[in-house]
């Protein structure tokens, strides 16, 4: 007896050192998605923290100081700006607001129809529909601005606000996340439940699925307020009144006179600082309505 426990005691030694050293080679294997997230995030942080301080530098401190240093003159930039034509700057705001809002309440609709009636209705022809729509999810936007451009010289809307919009209604990524969260969120037995107590399609799609699939449409909300908010390659096509400018097309006027007015640069700094702050506080408000809805969506045991 004794032999024996003699014998299974190094055994025993011998697998806790095994075990001792894996562990700190799965620790050194964990750093290394978190060394690689932490430099994707200062990657993206630090043109952020440029504008910010360069916003605060007035046109003398801009080019004279060091970049990270913060400066003196960030309510004279602001003071700037505000006058600067009269206040057009809060005009090109203004229409970003009213492309982005419109735009993306617009598109989620649209897709919420559309990614609905793909999960759950059965026609010929369904595939293929989806798989066009995934072909224009890989489609460069900027192949279709000169054909949307085209159409909307064909029907005068040129240079006014509905050439923006329109073409943002449609979004074929937004359909596909839509689709896919359908087919995933809303069983068919709840809508075959729903037939069977005598409601109708559109109230089944307004009173039964639409809740369930809030969570999905905020996403497709959000990805839609962004891509239009940033959107430069169609205004700057469709539009040539400044007075209709979103805020990317109307800070680039202003960077372009900057190589000649090299004192509008601060101007340009503190509009792109300014823009930054709706996405900002979008997100944030974004994310407590999907922590609601996730709850929301909990099924108790």
């Amino acid at each position: 007896m004794s032999s024996t426990a003699v014998r299974k005691a190094p055994s025993a030694a011998g697998a806790t050192g095994v075990s001792g050293n894996r562990a700190p080679l799965r620790g050194r294997i964990a750093l290394v998605p978190t060394i690689g997230l932490l430099l994707g995030a200062l990657y993206c942080l630090l043109p952020v923290a440029w504008v910010v301080i360069a916003s605060t530098k007035s046109g003398s401190e801009l080019f004279s100081t060091f970049t990270f240093l913060p400066g003196s003159g960030f309510t004279d930039n602001l003071h700037d700006l505000d006058a600067y034509r009269d206040g057009i700057y809060w005009q090109w705001m203004a229409n970003s607001a009213l492309y982005a809002v419109l735009g993306a309440l617009l598109s989620t609709c649209v897709s919420a129809f559309s990614g609905y009636a793909l999960a759950t209705y059965r026609f010929r022809g369904r595939e293929t529909l989806f798989n066009v729509l995934l072909a224009g999810v890989l489609m460069p936007p900027i192949i279709l601005a000169i054909p949307q451009y085209l159409l909307m010289a064909k029907a005068d809307l040129t240079d006014s606000y509905w050439s923006v919009l329109l073409p943002q209604v449609l979004s074929p990524y937004g359909v596909y996340l839509a689709r896919i969260y359908a087919a995933a969120a809303v069983p068919s037995d709840v809508v075959e439940a729903g037939r069977m107590d005598g409601a109708s399609e559109w109230r089944i799609f307004t009173r039964v699925a639409l809740p369930m699939m809030v969570p999905g449409m905020v996403t497709v909300f959000l990805f839609q307020f962004v891509a239009i908010w940033n959107n430069f390659l169609l205004p700057y096509i469709m539009l040539s009144d400044d007075e209709k400018f979103p805020l990317t097309l109307g800070l680039f006027t202003l960077l372009e006179q900057g190589a000649n007015t090299p004192a509008l640069y601060t101007l340009v700094i503190t509009g792109a600082f300014l823009a930054v702050i709706p996405l900002v506080a979008l997100f944030l408000v974004i994310q407590r309505f999907w922590s609601l809805d996730l709850l929301s969506g909990a099924v108790k045991s």
